[in-house]
């Protein structure tokens, strides 16, 4: 096979990389079966169209750079008119390039360009016959494609009649949604089947199948909308007057499904920079989103430019599809080393054969538990795909079976924790070892003692390791019980260090509860759990009163979490005891204590047992605040008065005055602090129309909340 990307030498090269490109997209567009991943099979067609380019004389009639994408695919339902691709640029020079084109063969300057995501998955086209879906057909050669309408009414988006009973062909692209993929790997797996390796091959894979004895959902969205013979003529011939975006409008109004209910819906752009400012809006949004996408489609959206502009044999000439970074590719799968947590979690992570994707070169992968590693049938030695998108950690889709060689080998797993050698808890889907947190107390410590949790300053990584190993500190309350005389014997400990050290765990024995909570790091909660539940049950005392159905109060908490919430508060009784009497602070200052869960008074408010009441004194009454019943982000560096505040800092500062912090832009999100440097996250409010403030303005709003003293907020002055 030739290498994708090479430089081809000859004659011989050059006709073994087109039989090479010729089988990967048949196997692509028969089902989902490419030996090889959209980067890798762009870069062939490139190194085709380069050696083309110096040899016309010498083009073979089956060369890709000649035919619409999955022409190896033969089909028998003629297309109404031809079902072209795109031509691909893959850079701003690239795309000016295109654009200078496209004025020369219109004749004048382009004022209006279309721009819409480019989904990654089938394209078909859907004909509609007095308002009802009657016929889908894939692309096929461009000419004909294959008939699948056995696929009617297991896509969503492409309703079965429209709202209007017009006679239309919808043209678009077949996909499914991060969450539809994985539920169609459950369901595949079930029936034995081998996984997909990617949404993209399993919703061209799944629209073909006729014979499965199950069905799984996928999504449509539309991209065109043109006449077919039947149309009745006055519409035919607003259809093919109008522009593309009154086109998508109408589309959508017939109630199918278009980029317009997404977070990246279609704009049209008066210039070229603005087109690519457009294209790096959806580009920093891509990560965020619950489908694919490789690249941004611009067109221009006038009926008269795409005509004066025409097309060729493979695409049109007045549109072109802007390529992104590819963010999955296949690599081979060597090794699974299995870590061990803080709290006890065993933890499998896949080491790769390195591979190169979004600018970075990917060694290790996130593979679940081992559940998962049984159910996508992973092996060592397994070519696997490998997705990495912005900063999202990258995990390995599922196996690409069609590749094995027989020589695989299965995946060992542990029987006995790697760490300690102690048992191990297979109990939940997330193994643990039996030790728990005592199994990597240094890692528990040292993340107790980190800024976000209780902020004990001179206490780093190796400082906690001295402590363990002289055997001073077994657990968190050793921390607050050791001595001064202690410290001094420790190697490198002078009195200086020594005094700084006991003011840094006196000081934290007044922070508030959310951080005595995340410090004992609780499975299943973080900071910004950690931080819900104290300000609902307000006092350690409550919380640990509270039953499953209580702490499904908190927002964020399930039917699933809260029994292990309960149990670990539990298991963490005798500890939480010992950190009472050593006298850290229980409560959450500013928090508002839940109702009694009795009319005698045994609401835990007096103190005793060390259950409640434990600290300071109960919580103060909390104001509204004037960010009550707000979700705000943050995003970006914060300057002047917030200048100093950690991100966790600037997330406890919005709960104290009465909003909900978050990390992730949606519809729902009510406003968003835009810092210096402020990237996707301030796009995306943009395109939503969620209300920005800088961080001097957000400062002056919750100023009374800033300088909140000892147990809350840090001082930002």
């Amino acid at each position: 096979m030739t290498t994708p990307g090479a430089v081809i030498v000859d004659a011989v090269a050059y006709a073994q990389a087109i039989e090479d490109a010729v089988k990967a997209s048949a196997a692509y567009y028969a089902g989902g079966t490419s030996v090889l991943d959209d980067d890798a099979y762009d870069r062939l067609v490139r190194a085709i169209a380069a050696w083309e380019d110096e040899h016309p004389e010498q083009v073979l009639p089956d060369s890709p750079t000649g035919k619409v994408a999955g022409g190896a695919v033969e089909g028998d339902v003629p297309h109404t008119r031809p079902m072209l691709s795109l031509d691909n640029v893959f850079s701003a020079e690239e795309f000016t390039a295109w654009t200078a084109s496209l004025t020369r063969r219109v004749g004048h300057d382009v004022t209006a360009y279309s721009v819409e995501p480019k989904l990654d998955g089938l394209a078909i086209a859907a004909r509609y016959t007095r308002g009802r879906l009657t016929r889908l057909i894939t692309r096929g050669d461009g000419t004909a494609g294959e008939d699948v309408s056995h696929a009617i009414g297991t896509v969503e988006g492409l309703p079965e009649e429209l709202s209007e009973p017009v006679t239309v062909e919808v043209r678009g692209e077949v996909l499914m949604t991060t969450a539809q993929f994985e539920h169609a790997n459950e369901v595949r797996t079930a029936h034995g089947g081998a996984p997909f390796a990617n949404p993209r091959n399993a919703a061209a894979g799944t629209l073909r199948a006729r014979e499965r004895a199950y069905t799984v959902p996928m999504t449509f969205f539309g991209y065109g909308l043109l006449p077919v013979d039947d149309t009745e003529p006055a519409l035919a011939e607003l259809l093919e007057e109008s522009a593309h975006s009154d086109l998508m409008t109408r589309t959508g109004g017939y109630g199918v499904n278009t980029t317009a209910t997404t977070a990246v819906p279609g704009v049209t752009a008066s210039t070229a920079e603005e087109v690519l400012a457009r294209v790096a809006e959806i580009a920093g949004l891509r990560a965020s989103l619950p489908f694919g996408i490789d690249g941004i489609v611009v067109k221009a959206d006038l009926a008269a430019d795409q005509r004066a502009a025409g097309s060729g044999s493979r695409a049109p000439r007045w549109a072109t599809a802007y390529k992104l970074p590819a963010v999955e590719k296949i690599t081979r799968l060597l090794a699974v080393e299995w870590n061990v947590g803080r709290t006890g979690i065993i933890a499998p992570r896949a080491v790769l054969e390195p591979v190169r994707i979004d600018g970075s070169t990917i060694t290790y992968a996130t593979l679940h538990n081992a559940a998962d590693i049984t159910r996508r049938d992973l092996r060592l030695g397994d070519h696997v795909m490998v997705h990495r998108a912005g900063d999202v950690i990258p995990r390995i889709e599922a196996p690409v079976a069609h590749l094995r060689t027989g020589d695989e080998q299965p995946i060992v797993f542990p029987e006995a924790c790697p760490r300690c050698g102690s048992g191990i808890d297979t109990g939940e889907q997330r193994w643990r070892c039996v030790n728990g947190r005592d199994c990597h107390l240094v890692a528990s410590l040292s993340y107790a003692a980190g800024r976000d949790q209780l902020d004990i300053e001179g206490l780093g990584h190796t400082r906690v390791v001295q402590l363990v190993e002289a055997g001073l500190v077994t657990d968190l309350a050793g921390l607050f019980a050791l001595t001064r005389e202690q410290l001094l014997g420790l190697e490198r400990m002078g009195e200086t260090s020594t005094d700084n050290l006991l003011a840094a765990l006196a000081a934290a024995k007044k922070q508030p509860l959310s951080r005595v909570l995340c410090a004992l790091g609780v499975r299943g909660t973080g900071r910004s759990m950690s931080r819900r539940i104290a300000r609902h049950f307000a006092t350690m005392g409550l919380l640990r009163a509270a039953d499953a159905e209580a702490i499904q109060q908190v927002e964020g908490i399930g039917t699933e979490k809260a029994p292990s919430i309960v149990a670990e508060l539990a298991a963490l009784a005798p500890l939480i005891d010992r950190l009472v009497a050593a006298g850290v602070n229980m409560t959450e200052p500013g928090a508002t204590p839940p109702a009694p869960a009795t009319a005698d008074g045994t609401d835990g408010t007096d103190g005793t047992d060390g259950i409640v009441g434990e600290g300071e004194g109960a919580p103060a009454i909390a104001d509204a605040g004037p960010l009550a019943g707000m979700t705000v982000v943050v995003t970006g560096a914060m300057t002047g008065a917030l200048e100093k505040l950690s991100r966790n800092q600037m997330n406890e500062l919005i709960e104290r005055a009465g909003g909900r912090s978050s990390s992730s832009v949606s519809k729902k999100t009510s406003l968003v602090v835009a810092g210096e440097g402020a990237g996707s996250k301030r796009t995306k409010a943009e395109t939503l129309g969620v209300r920005l403030a800088a961080p001097d303005e957000f400062a002056a709003l919750v100023a009374d909340y800033v300088d909140a003293g000892p147990g809350g907020v840090p001082s930002a002055s």
